[in-house]
């Protein structure tokens, strides 16, 4: 009788809401070693979550949605490998993962498709396309708004770095007139963008039509546009954010909204994810948004997946790759 030296382990693979994970890799070179299975559900109790996880050897998890603070990881005993898509990370406590014998890795992830989506969502502002797409199928008026023009106006970059640099490009081929700033950005950096530095977070705020959002997200960023900043915003002026929520404070813009004190918003990233059937962003006038698919293309889906078997092999080799913390 043939007996493995190795036990069987499980993997887990979080928040496959396109059941899309086992067709963007080949799984089969670790199924003799490792049963995997997805969860299409997303799971935010943590009671829930330890207990669906308490059989898993290793976890796959799907960027920063799932937290993995050390409360949860202590009760995950069984939990060596913890996969996570992405170099980055905010969401899972390193040192707890360490204390508790959990290696993390990580995988590559482009920039190209969060700088496309901020473009449709930009340009589906300006031009009203959903407005007129729906008036169109459903033999509403034809032609009942007026777009907005890009080629002259002013498209302030909060952030330019990858994302924020190729954005910025975008614009410039859109013939936009376009500023940048961040706390750390030089003149060299916006030089070599080809784009003008703001002077202040005022100025990029108050002479701005467009404005989009491309900053990490730490204790520096956090809430960095409040009330008193979106009042300086034109109220012909759109925001866009495919960052980090937390980086606009929630209550602040959707007051502008609804007071029209802004002409619109284009969001994919949120407070809350899955944003609540209930959440007033579901509701809120003047607003596109889109559930946080800023990363979810084919190729990014194929790199993720791909690296995180690879991640996995390599750990079970005893060589672990592209480990974090």
């Amino acid at each position: 009788m043939n007996v493995s030296p190795h036990p069987r382990l499980r993997c887990a693979v979080l928040d496959d809401f396109q059941d899309a994970a086992l067709r963007s890799a080949d799984w089969s070179v670790i199924e003799d070693r490792v049963d995997v299975v997805t969860f299409r559900e997303h799971i935010a109790d943590e009671d829930e979550l330890a207990e669906r996880l308490a059989g898993f050897d290793i976890v796959v998890t799907l960027r920063e949605r799932v937290p993995f603070p050390g409360t949860l990881l202590g009760r995950l005993p069984r939990l060596k490998l913890l996969v996570a898509s992405g170099m980055r990370n905010s969401a899972i406590d390193f040192a707890a993962a360490e204390r508790n014998g959990v290696t993390v890795c990580g995988t590559a992830s482009s920039s190209t498709p969060p700088v496309e989506l901020t473009w449709a969502l930009l340009l589906g502002l300006a031009r009203n396309l959903v407005t007129e797409n729906h008036a169109l199928r459903a033999g509403g008026p034809w032609q009942s708004t007026v777009g907005a023009d890009l080629h002259g106006r002013r498209l302030g970059v909060l952030g330019l770095g990858r994302i924020g640099g190729r954005v910025a490009q975008v614009g410039l081929a859109f013939g936009m007139r376009v500023s940048a700033w961040s706390q750390n950005l030089t003149k060299e950096r916006a030089d070599e963008v080809g784009v003008e530095l703001a002077p202040s977070l005022k100025d990029l705020l108050s002479g701005s039509d467009f404005l989009t959002i491309h900053l990490k997200l730490s204790d520096r960023t956090r809430g960095l546009l409040g009330p008193a900043e979106l009042a300086l915003l034109k109220p012909t002026a759109y925001l866009v954010n495919t960052s980090r929520a937390a980086i606009v404070d929630q209550g602040a813009l959707l007051a502008a909204l609804h007071e029209g004190r802004i002409a619109g918003a284009g969001l994919d990233v949120f407070d809350v994810e899955p944003l609540p059937a209930d959440h007033p962003m579901r509701t809120a006038p003047r607003l596109l948004a889109t559930p946080h698919i800023g990363y979810v293309t084919q190729a990014n889906y194929t790199t993720y997946y791909r690296h995180a078997v690879e991640d996995i092999q390599a750990f079970l080799a005893g060589d672990p790759v592209r480990r974090l913390g």
